[in-house]
């Protein structure tokens, strides 16, 4: 009996509120519960082989090698889906940080065929909603959300299941992978930037983020503008117009405190920006850090990027409709529908453009109508913008998806809106909640599963031209 009394007081000293090691503690206890659960949800074919789509292995086995280049060109089983060629070599056009996690399991495993590295996500994904928790908590901790800690875990927990992060997280081949390891940095940021309490740190997790998606880096004014605050002596003032406000923070601010911030925030950025041009350059001549070399892809649709770019207002309009307007598909009048096998139409179709964002999350309303706002409230709304804005812009819609994937570059953010929003998370919130879960679940266990009992209920159109269902 007296062995097990250190266990019992280290444990509820551990459970302490509002200490460092319960938050800890129930971080870790959120990455669990939610690997488990993308775990049992991922097929075996992503948990126990390769993916089909395992490129950034596939870079990380060639810079073993000491090359940037595929010395035998894309495997077989890739079937060619999104390579750069150039000069008469095959590169790998994605940004290379998820290749630099890779790397070390890629050489002990030998080759990166040898490397599950669909299983490697799924053990990685839990990490988004864990730190998520301590952002949420830091919210709490510095009276910005008035969330309870019950309310941070329900809706950290919410954000990896009921959320389009929920099937990105099980699928594990190249451009769901870059979304997990995004999410997960984004978090990291943004635990690092509140109150600009780390600069060198947050600045080494954006420098990352631009390395493994690009567009999120434009969530820089969240560590900016909290940098300003923190070194405004006194406060923000909240009184006057715009510019009267204005002229009163300049003359607070402790200018040599808030270039300090601001150099350390910028110098891991400038490193990765300058390995990234060097990267470039040595594959396609260009010293443009974000020339990862997208548009060499040996893909269909690559004369559109050479007509209208990779970012572009050509691209608005159909983006726009796949994110607001999307929704399943209905069989016509008449059709024979099964819901459990393949005699029949299925009874709905979701276009593999994705549905639209508020239909697999419509807790996302919530946003609209935020109880309160205020400095932090508007700094999450411009950070927000950028990566929401440039997103928008991209050549592509984010196809094959079974919602729009590419809002996980900012939802770590939008979550945080939620907590600073105020709203009360009633009875209507919790079955949007369900919803949302109960979609994403359906998403996470059929997509891109190769079962003819699942692929029925996806419409797939090579072309990518077709958005809603035809007369």
């Amino acid at each position: 009996m007296p062995s097990r009394m250190p266990f019992r007081a280290n444990f509820r000293a551990l459970l302490e509120p509002d200490t460092r090691a319960r938050r800890i503690f129930f971080g870790l206890l959120l990455y669990i519960a939610c690997t488990a659960v993308f775990w049992i949800v991922a097929s075996p074919a992503r948990l126990f082989d390769h993916t089909p789509y395992n490129h950034y292995a596939l870079l990380a086995e060639a810079w073993l090698h000491g090359r940037q280049d595929l010395a035998q060109g894309p495997p077989g089983y890739a079937g060619n889906n999104d390579f750069a060629v150039y000069g008469g070599k095959t590169y790998i056009s994605f940004p290379p940080f998820p290749a630099v996690l890779m790397l070390p399991f890629v050489a002990m495993a030998g080759a990166a065929e040898r490397f599950y590295d669909g299983q490697f996500m799924v053990l990685l994904a839990g990490v988004a909603p864990a730190v998520l928790f301590l952002v949420l908590e830091k919210l709490r901790r510095t009276g910005r959300s008035s969330r309870s800690e019950a309310e941070d875990i329900f809706l950290a927990a919410l954000m990896g299941v009921g959320t389009v992060y929920f099937f990105t997280a099980v699928e594990g081949t190249v451009w769901f992978a870059a979304l997990v390891v995004n999410t997960s940095l984004m978090a990291l940021y943004a635990l690092f930037a509140l109150d600009a309490e780390a600069p060198l740190l947050a600045g080494m997790m954006l420098g990352f983020v631009f390395a493994t998606r690009v567009t999120p880096i434009l969530a820089v004014p969240l560590f900016a503008l909290e940098a300003v605050r923190v070194a405004a002596d006194g406060g923000l003032p909240t009184d006057g117009t715009f510019l009267a406000r204005l002229r009163t923070t300049w003359s607070r601010l402790d200018k040599r405190a808030l270039i300090v911030k601001y150099a350390l925030f910028a110098a891991p950025i400038l490193v990765v920006f300058a390995v990234c041009s060097w990267m470039n350059h040595s594959r396609f001549g260009s010293y443009n850090p974000s020339d990862f070399g997208h548009e060499y892809l040996s893909v269909a649709w690559r004369t559109r990027m050479a007509k209208w770019g990779i970012v572009d207002y050509h691209y608005l309009s159909k983006n726009l409709g796949c994110f607001l307007t999307i929704l399943p598909w209905l069989p016509p009048r008449g059709a024979h529908v099964s819901w459990f096998d393949a005699s029949g139409m299925a009874p709905f179709q979701i276009n593999e453009h994705g549905l639209a964002l508020w239909f697999t999350a419509p807790i996302y309303f919530w946003l609209l109508w935020p109880r309160s706002r205020g400095w932090l409230h508007a700094v999450l709304l411009l950070s927000i913008a950028g990566p929401a804005l440039a997103d928008l812009f991209y050549q592509n819609t984010g196809w094959r998806q079974f919602g729009y994937r590419f809002s996980n570059d900012y939802v770590i953010l939008l979550f945080m809106l939620l907590a600073v929003g105020g709203r009360p998370f009633g009875a209507l919130f919790r079955t949007a909640a369900a919803w949302g879960i109960a979609v994403n679940l359906f998403g996470a266990v059929t997509f891109d599963r190769n079962d003819a009992r699942f692929d029925r209920f996806y419409f797939r159109d090579g072309s990518q031209v077709v958005m809603y269902q035809p007369d």
